[in-house]
Order: C-alpha cells, then structure tokens, then sequence
C-alpha cells in the first residue's frame, strides 16, 4: 500500500483533512491544493518521517504548524499559502535548523494569518531556496542571519509590519538571489530602511525588486545600475528626492515593468529606451515637469498623474499608442483640448484626465471605445453638449464629469450605462427635471453626485428603486416638493466595491473633502442642501444606519427632528439648519457618540437642548442660532422649571410610524374633548329645551335689574354726600 503513495496524489476533499494520512508511514509527496479542506492539521503528520513535498495551499485550514512538523528533517517543500493558519513559526523553524542536514528549500505561508518575526534560526536552513511569508501579520526586525543562505533565489517578505535597518550584511552571501520583495504595510512612515553605503556593489543580479514603503532615498540608489538583468522594477515611496538618472532606461534594457510612483523625482523624464515587451510605466505623484514624454508604442499601461507635467496632449496619441488600456494623466498642468484622435484607442480601458485646464468641447469620437470602463475628466474647462457618440461607452462603470461647464438635458443615452456603479457631474450646467429612468437604469449604483447644476421639478421616487446608493448629492439645485418617503430604501445592501480611479467630493462637517477609491467605501451620505424641499424629513432615514453625512439645510422642511435620529450612530455630520423645523430636539441626538459636526441654527425649534455625552463636546452657541424658543447650555437663555422637568419616558416620546408625536396627539383629543363638554354641554341643552332657554335668558334679565339698581343707589348716595359736604 505504501509503494501506492509515493507517486504525487491529488484528491479533491471537501472536508477535515483526513486523519489516517497520518499513518500512511511511507508517503513522500502529498498535494491537496485547491480543495475545501477544513480544520486543523493532523498532529501526526508530522510522524511521517518520509515526507519531502506537502501541499496544502488554498484551503481553509486553521490552526498552528503543527509542533512535530520541527522534526520533519527531510521536508524539501512546505506550501501553505491563501489557507487560515495562524501563530508563529518560531518553534517551527527552530526545530528545522536542529536538523543536521536541513533539506527545506521551499517556504510558502504568504497570505495566511502568520504572526510574530522572522527567528534568528532562519540562516540555518541552509538549503532555502524560496521564502514566502508576504501578505501576513509579522513584525519585529528582519534578522541579519537571513543573509547566510547562500542558496536562496527567491526572497518575499512583502504586506508586513516589519522595522528597522537593512545593512550590506542582510545580503552579504546571497548570491543566487533573483527576486526580492520587501514592502511593509506602513505607507505614511517608513519603518524600514534599507542603509548601504554609496559605492556598494550588492553579490546578487536581481531580475525582480520590490521595494515599497522602505526608504532608500533621498539619493537615486546607485547599486541599481548593477542590476542589468532587470525584469520588473517596483521602488515606490522610497524616500528619494533626486532626477531621474540619464540613461536609466538603457541599463535596464529587459524591464518590462517600471513603477518608481510617490517619490520626489524631479527634472524632466529623460528620452525612453524600453525593451520591446514593456508594458507598464507608472511615475505618479512624483514632481516631473516638462511636456508629456513621448512613450513607446508597446506599452499598456502609463500612469503619470500628480505630477507638473504642461502643455497639450499630443493631437496623434490615438496613433502613438495603439495599445494602451490604461491612460492616466490626472492632476497635471495640461493645456489645450482632448484630441479627437483619442477615440482610436480601442484597447483603453481606463482615461483620467482630471484636475488639469483642458479647455474646448468633448471629442465627437467615442464609438469605438467600447472597453471603457473609467472615464474620468472632472475639474477641467471642458464645455458643451455630451456627444451622442457616447451612447456606445455601454461598459462604463465609473463617469467623473465634475466641475467643468457642460450644458443640456441629461443625455436618454445615459440610460444604457447599465453597468454604472458611479458617476459624478456636479458643477456644471445640467438643467431640467430628473428623470425617472435614473432609478430605473442603474440597478447598481452606488454614488450620484448632481450637486450645483440647474436641475428643478420634484426628486422623483423611482430613486428609491437604487438599493445599492451609498453616496446621493443633489445640494444646489432647484429642487421641490417633498423628499420621497421611500428613501429608507437606500444603502441596504453592503458592497464592498471601489473602483481604483474611484473619488467623489462631498461636503461634510462644513467643508468639501475629497474621498479617494480607498475610503469612498466608508462613506454613506445624504446631501440635499440648497434646494425648496418642503414638507417633513420622513422618519425612514433613521433606518439608514451606516449614514456618516446628512445635509439637509437651506430648504423648506417642516414638521420635527425624527425622534430616532440617534439610531444612526455612525453619524459624524448633521446640518439641518435654514429649515422650519419645530418642536424639541430629540434627547436621542445625545448618543451619537461620533458626532463631530452640528448646524441646528435658524429653525423654530424649542425647549431645553438636550446634554450628555459627545454632545457636551459641540459647546457652539451658533449651532442652535435662530431659534428663540431653545434655552438651556450652551445658550445664555436659561430654561424654565417646566423646561427642566424629565420628559416622559426618559426624554423619548413616543412617536407613531409617520414620527409624530402621540403626546401632542393625545393633547389636541383632549382638547376637542373639552370643547365638545363645555361648549355642547350647555349651548347645545338650551337650543335643544325650550323651558331651559327661557329660564336661562330670564335670570339674565334679573341679574341685569339687580345690577342696574345697585348701581344707581350707589350713584344716589354719592351724591348726596357731595352736596352736604358743599352746605
């Protein structure tokens, strides 16, 4: 049976893993990659002293390394990538470097759930070809110790929390190294900096660096130029403040892969050599100026935004870059039109060429860009109608038109980008009523951004049909009537998408921010600002609970703050000010425990200002401004005794499922009541009864003689006594 096992095995388990594999004594390789395994590992496969090769990559397997795998001293391979194994290695390789001739060559725990550092016994392995911990959760120091495998090719410690300094002596015999990526998590510091002298001469030819997040800089590294077997070079927010070394591009005549974004590279970009089979050329956020490089037609990707980089684009870039599927020019200083020639690139997937002064109307030419999924031109110069040629940009999934001045009715084509799942044309001039085929076009849509267009007539409520809505602004417009009822339908579903060109801007907390792909996730908001909203906020918004943003302020709204308004206790930002909101603020508003932002001011709300928790932080007077009837900190206006009496239920009234309040409900019955005793009682008895009304009106009649006497004796009187006071 043993003799069965020797050859590689592949089983397709959907279960624990198989507890009798342990007593297989004479198994050599086991492969059980890309199944559904669940579980621990056997503690007793670590007993199979025949083992080389064990693969258990791309399973669901929890747990530790098993403590008596230390012993496996004839394990050449060990993969457990993309699997749920957690703790630390520290036992494990201990164990390992204990062996007297260790046969580990291969490595492979990257995207798992281990924790802890790198052990010192690492340089003991001695036969380590290949070690992969990338994507995990280790930290501490890399051990100088690493740099005595001699017979390491592949070195991947990327996506971890590592620290400290890399000196010549963590690579001091790595000769046959090929492939080293080191990128810590840390994107904002550098914890890790790689400290070598200027002239060294590293023993290794790389063909693969990954160095991000590790400072290296400010100089351009000169040990580079030693590295002419260069395939893939990735040296991102290194730290370096230098020019672009002229030449660059030829001592590297093999890198198909260039990424040297977020450093503080200066100058301007030297004229490019690239090997035939380059691709992808990413300088952004660096401080490059001059005109746009002209780039080789091979490439696919050029990603040069955030830099200083003037003038047009070239008029025949639809020609100079038949292959390119991504274009990315934003936040520039180009001039001059968006030349018509771009709609021969068929390829391209992505275009941004926002936060530049692109001047001129759109290109007529967009048919044969039906691979366009980003299209990015905000914050340009760019005027007119929407070409008609864009009814064919059917995949697009992200449209950013914001801040330009382009005119007319929503284009009806708009209704074929089913595929949407953001678009942004805020300021411009947009006018007209909404219309429906919004709510019912763009099943998955995640942000509407129309702010400060010239749009008016009624927010139609098919947009409530928009399930997926995160992100909804339509402040400055001209909007009326009453906000949809249905809105609690919004942002029901949580989906965790975010394109990387992704960004909207948003008002929150007073100021407009930018929210990049990175965050936009995090941000659910409502901003109606600035319109003739009339009526009552409807008490469904409550249920919206990951709202982070609402702003409501400058319309006509009436009625009550909704009485739940502390349901949502994700909420950072409330503006409902310049309204003709009434009644008291809901005690509930106290326990939004993240609320940073308050504007209350200019409404007709009354009663005692509710306190306590984050509340007592937003001590503003101006929040509640303009309205007289408030009192209570932080005004000077002090409340009076019924004011400061605990409202019923706690300061919780209870509302009815349109929000309003059954205390006032219950007043206004009674009332009635009161009036139909007082009035009925007696006006409607002496209309009904005749003997009742006569005798009713009779002794009106002798109270009127009684009065009238009275008062001429007092007169009689009065005047007799001033007429003996004259004698």
């Amino acid at each position: 049976m043993s003799s069965s096992w020797t050859s590689k095995t592949h089983f397709r388990f959907n279960s624990f893993i198989p507890p009798w594999l342990s007593n297989v004594s004479g198994l050599s390789t086991l492969n059980l990659q890309f199944n559904s395994l669940r579980g621990a590992i056997p503690d007793g496969m670590g007993h199979l002293a025949n083992l080389h090769n064990l693969d258990l990559s791309f399973n669901n397997v929890i747990g530790k390394i098993p403590s008596s795998f230390s012993k496996l001293c004839n394990l050449q391979t060990l993969h457990l990538q993309v699997t749920n194994i957690s703790g630390e290695i520290t036992e494990f390789v201990d164990g390992l470097s204990q062996c007297s001739n260790s046969s580990l060559q291969t490595l492979d725990l990257s995207e798992s759930s281990v924790r802890g550092s790198l052990p010192d016994s690492i340089g003991n392995l001695s036969s380590l070809q290949a070690l992969d911990v990338s994507v995990n959760h280790m930290n501490g120091t890399i051990p100088q110790s690493i740099g005595k495998l001699s017979m390491l090719v592949s070195l991947r410690l990327g996506s971890n929390s590592w620290e400290g300094v890399l000196t010549e002596a963590h690579f001091e015999n790595l000769t046959r190294l090929e492939s080293l990526l080191l990128t810590p998590k840390f994107y904002a510091k550098w914890t890790l900096v790689l400290n070598v002298k200027q002239d060294w001469v590293p023993p290794f030819k790389l063909r693969y660096i990954g160095l991000a997040n590790v400072r290296i800089g400010p100089n351009f590294p000169a040990w580079l130029k030693t590295q002419n077997e260069l395939k893939f070079l990735l040296i991102n927010n290194a730290g370096i403040s230098d020019t672009i070394p002229h030449g660059l591009w030829k001592y590297y005549p093999n890198v198909t892969y260039w990424s040297l974004s977020d450093n503080n590279l200066h100058g301007q970009v030297p004229y490019f050599q690239f090997h035939p089979s380059a691709y992808y050329f990413d300088l952004g956020s660096n401080s490059l100026k001059g005109p746009l490089p002209i780039f080789p037609s091979n490439l696919s990707v050029i990603l040069l935004e955030h830099n200083m980089f003037s003038g047009p684009i070239p008029e025949n870039i639809g020609k100079l870059l038949p292959n390119v599927t991504s274009l990315e020019l934003s936040s520039n200083l180009i001039t001059g039109r968006i030349p018509q020639s771009i709609g021969m690139l068929k390829e391209l997937i992505t275009l941004s060429l926002r936060n530049n002064s692109l001047s001129g109307k759109l290109p007529p030419h967009w048919k044969d860009l039906q691979q366009l999924k980003v299209l990015d031109l905000a914050n340009n110069n760019i005027s007119g109608n929407v070409p008609s040629s864009m009814q064919y940009l059917r995949s697009l999934d992200i449209l950013l038109l914001r801040q330009n001045h382009l005119e007319g009715e929503l284009p009806s084509f708009f209704r074929n980008y089913r595929n949407l799942r953001s678009i942004d044309l805020g300021g411009n001039k947009f006018f007209g009523e909404l219309p429906v085929w919004i709510g019912e076009s763009f099943s998955s849509l995640l942000r509407l951004g129309l702010r400060s267009n010239l749009f008016h007539g009624n927010i139609p409520p098919q947009l409530c049909l928009l399930s997926s809505l995160q992100i909804i602004d339509l402040a400055h417009n001209d909007f009326s009537g009453a906000i949809p009822q249905c809105l609690g339908n919004w942002s029901r579903d949580d989906y965790s998408y975010s394109g990387q060109f992704d960004h909207i801007q948003l008002v929150s907390k007073g100021r407009e921010y930018l929210y990049e792909y990175s965050i936009i996730n995090l941000v659910h908001s409502i901003d109606l600002s600035s319109n003739n909203l009339s009526g009552e906020i409807p008490g469904n918004i409550t249920s919206l609970l990951r709202l982070v943003n609402v702003n409501l302020s400058m319309n006509h709204l009436t009625g009550r703050v909704p009485e739940k308004i502390g349901d949502l206790y994700m909420l950072e930002s409330l503006d409902l000010s310049m309204n003709e909101l009434s009644g008291h603020i809901p005690e509930s508003l106290s326990s939004l425990n993240f609320l940073s932002y308050l504007n209350l001011s200019f409404n007709n709300l009354s009663g005692k200002i509710p306190s306590g928790n984050q509340l007592q932080t937003l001590n503003d007077p101006s929040i509640y401004k303009g309205n007289s009837l408030l009192c209570g900190p932080p005004l000077s206006t002090k409340c009076s005794e019924d004011e400061t009496k605990p409202r019923p239920n706690g300061g919780n009234r209870v509302a009815n499922e349109n929000g309003r309040d059954i205390g006032s409900f219950l007043f206004y019955i009674s009332m009635a009541a009161g009036f139909i005793v007082g009035f009925w009682g007696v006006c409607g008895t002496l209309i009904i009864k005749t003997s009742w009304r006569q005798a009713y009106f009779r002794s009106f009649d002798n109270l009127k003689d009684k009065i009238v006497l009275f008062v001429m004796v007092k007169i009689v009187r009065l005047l007799s006594k001033v007429k003996s006071e004259k004698s």
